[in-house]
């Protein structure tokens, strides 16, 4: 599970980046409940928007994520993923080391903290938080917000000693159904396996045609009702890849895209 207790290596904040803020704020707002605030506490349509603006997602009343304006030239609107380092520049050092690349240096956002983001040498990109006033999201595990994140990519050796040696994450295996292979899962270094808070999973090339074969994570929303959020991505101009379907051990869930393509995954978890 994924907590709001934000230790080394847990996830601790994500960011959507889009084109258009406006619809992307409406689109989660039908299938998250998320009411968007922008930077500056203006409402919901309130202004102009402004190159490199961006807010806050909030779910009854604590924030769950946070939205930006997309503004590197070729990349494609995606979920970022953000986990907890004490020290974001000891975090580079060991991401250099250890053959992956530094997309974004690590730097301060004023007293908030100190953030970095990188790719995996497989060119699977995440990033980190080195947390000063603001340790992360408000609100997790619960309807409306990330309750599991994962990584899906083309060496499952490969990342799990990258990620083991940068983050100190352990590593376990569930076999998945039929001859699909092994899933691994994700805990931070030190806990117990009840805070087990991601997956990583090996597929081929042709298969993350989504990043043009690159490795990537995406998260996982939890939901009270699975087809009934997925009535709502498809009714707001989303799609769906795959479900809604149940897994067993799990729970229901379904792969989604919203209207930007930016992929994510909606589960109604077993009671």
């Amino acid at each position: 599970m994924i907590t709001t207790d934000l230790t080394p290596g847990s996830p601790c904040w994500l960011d959507l980046g889009v084109r258009d803020l406006p619809a992307a704020a409406a689109f989660y707002r039908a299938v998250l409940g998320w009411e968007y605030e922008p930077m500056g506490g203006g409402g919901e349509g309130e202004g102009e928007e402004t190159e490199g603006s961006g807010g806050v997602f909030r779910k009854d009343g604590k924030v769950a994520g946070g939205l930006g304006e997309l503004t590197e030239q070729g990349a494609r609107s995606a979920w970022m993923i953000y986990y907890t380092v004490t020290d974001a520049d000891a975090t580079t050092r060991a991401v250099e080391g250890a053959g992956g690349t530094v997309r974004v240096p690590s730097r301060d956002l004023g007293d908030w903290g100190r953030m970095a983001q990188y790719s995996d040498p497989l060119g699977g990109q995440f990033a980190v938080w080195q947390p000063g006033t603001n340790a992360g999201f408000e609100l997790a595990d619960e309807p409306g917000s990330l309750t599991w994140t994962e990584l899906y990519t083309t060496d499952a050796p490969a990342a799990k000693e990258f990620y083991g040696g940068v983050l100190g994450w352990q590593f376990g295996e569930m076999p998945m159904p039929g001859d699909a292979g092994a899933y691994t899962l994700i805990t931070p270094a030190g806990l117990p396996e009840e805070r087990m808070q991601g997956g990583l999973m090996q597929l081929r090339a042709e298969d993350l045609a989504l990043n043009d074969g690159r490795p990537y994570w995406h998260p996982v929303f939890a939901v009270t009702d699975c087809d009934t959020a997925v009535a709502a991505v498809t009714g707001n101009g989303g799609s769906v890849q795959m479900g809604p379907e149940d897994m067993p051990g799990v729970g229901r869930l379904a792969v989604c895209l919203d209207p930007s393509n930016a992929d994510f995954v909606l589960l109604a978890a077993e009671s």
